[in-house]
């Protein structure tokens, strides 16, 4: 599983900024969060299949997070595209969409089906995985999402199998799915007499726009990557409460509450120029030492613990 930054701006795209969207690659799927200006030109920068998009998670509908969904739907009918797009956001995420269709004349040539949702739900299923939305606090209704696959099972012993009478072949295979099988003498063999214990899958969380709530920790909590808003230093916290949304200590009080093991800072105010970022940085890391900058088109590996 790998995370691409796409966009790491807040509010208005800078020449070396674009705004905030993240893609998550998972075992062939293709999963869009948020969708800000520049997302196009990430995605050709990064040479990335963009007709394989599944699904678009919209976190809300600021223009900082949509501007970019029309393009993506126009650029996905390019192609001959069978399989639907499903677009999953709060509510006037589907005003948003089907104003922009009939306003642009959009030529679509593909299903799009939009769900708007009310959190905490999960929204989106698949084999061993599941999409979760949960509840933030900004001006307008938002969410988080975390994409969380399921244990997987344990490492197979083949030698435990032989020992046990179960010949290499067909039997093995069914062990391995949980089935129980018959020996060469007749003796019924489980899955657990032959298989390790089971083995964590990976955990993806994606917040912003959100003010500082305790209850983040508990949703993303174990993720292997943490993307988060960061958007303000320390000293514009008035600010942001007013505004509604989070100081880099504040994303960083939450990575280290949830015990993630990485947490990477999103969608930074314009008044920080890359220079100024350190200090959000450092402020962020004398809470949570590990802390991330993500830049436009930097790459995340998730990787299996086990």
């Amino acid at each position: 599983m790998e995370a691409f930054v796409l966009g790491c701006g807040g509010m208005m795209p800078l020449p070396y900024r674009h705004l905030t969207s993240v893609l998550l690659r998972r075992d062939g799927d293709l999963f869009l969060f948020d969708c800000g200006e520049g997302t196009q030109v990430s995605l050709k920068r990064l040479n990335l299949k963009w007709k394989k998009i599944n699904a678009i998670f919209i976190s809300h509908t600021h223009a900082d997070h949509v501007t970019g969904l029309p393009g993506i739907m126009m650029l996905s009918a390019q192609v001959d595209r069978t399989e639907p797009l499903y677009i999953y956001g709060p509510p006037k995420v589907c005003e948003y969409v089907e104003s922009s269709r009939k306003v642009l004349d959009m030529y679509i040539n593909y299903p799009v089906v939009i769900k708007e949702i009310t959190a905490p739900c999960v929204v989106h299923e698949g084999d061993g995985f599941y999409i979760r939305a949960f509840p933030l606090q900004h001006t307008k209704t938002c969410v988080g999402y975390t994409l969380e696959e399921l244990d997987r099972p344990g490492e197979f012993n083949p030698e435990r199998a032989l020992e046990l009478g179960v010949p290499k072949g067909p039997l093995w295979g069914k062990l391995q799915k949980g089935e129980c099988v018959l020996s060469e003498t007749g003796n019924e063999v489980k899955p657990l007499d032959v298989m390790g214990q089971k083995r964590s899958g990976r955990k993806f969380s994606f917040v912003t726009d959100t003010q500082y709530l305790p209850t983040i920790a508990k949703e993303v909590q174990g993720s292997d990557l943490l993307i988060c808003e960061g958007m303000f230093s320390d000293d514009c916290e008035e600010q942001a409460r007013e505004k509604k949304h989070m100081t880099a200590r504040q994303a960083a009080t939450i990575a280290r509450d949830a015990n993630v093991a990485k947490m990477a800072m999103i969608h930074y105010s314009p008044r920080y120029t890359d220079r100024d970022l350190d200090t959000l940085l450092k402020q962020a890391r004398e809470v949570y030492p590990s802390a991330l900058l993500t830049k436009d088109r930097m790459i995340f590996d998730i990787p299996y613990v086990d």
